[in-house]
């Protein structure tokens, strides 16, 4: 990771955060993805759901700003097969749709923004997938 990422990560998240319909977007994205995945959210209250994410994005970037992992392997533990039951290969599904709603919402993304949230938020996302 270089030394400015966890910073332009950061800022990126903040201005979408800013915008109601990113998480909305985001779940858009990932439910596109396969019907599998349409599946695990079948009977899910995606309000809640979409508060979650918002939180999980959080901690993916604050951990990459060099704060503990504490909250990452609780992540991890509660997705793994002994709780939501997440499957590995998921993670790069959602990631890609992170991405995509990034481009999307963030007025400022462009390929060295897309660089930076992969370099970041890749080990925390390693360290919750590697639980299951």
């Amino acid at each position: 990771m270089r030394p400015g990422d966890p910073d332009i990560v950061f800022q990126s998240y903040g201005r979408c955060c800013n915008r109601d319909t990113f998480f909305v977007d985001f779940y858009d994205c990932f439910m596109a993805k396969s019907e599998a995945i349409r599946q695990v959210f079948k009977k899910t209250d995606m309000s809640n759901q979409r508060h979650l994410l918002r939180n999980g994005i959080m901690q993916l970037v604050l951990h990459a700003r060099g704060l503990p992992d504490t909250k990452l392997k609780a992540l991890g533990e509660s997705h793994s097969r002994r709780g939501y039951n997440i499957q590995p290969h998921h993670y790069s599904d959602w990631l890609d749709a992170l991405l995509q709603t990034l481009e999307k919402h963030d007025p400022y993304f462009c390929p060295d923004t897309r660089a930076a949230w992969i370099r970041a938020i890749t080990p925390g996302i390693e360290k919750i997938k590697n639980a299951y």
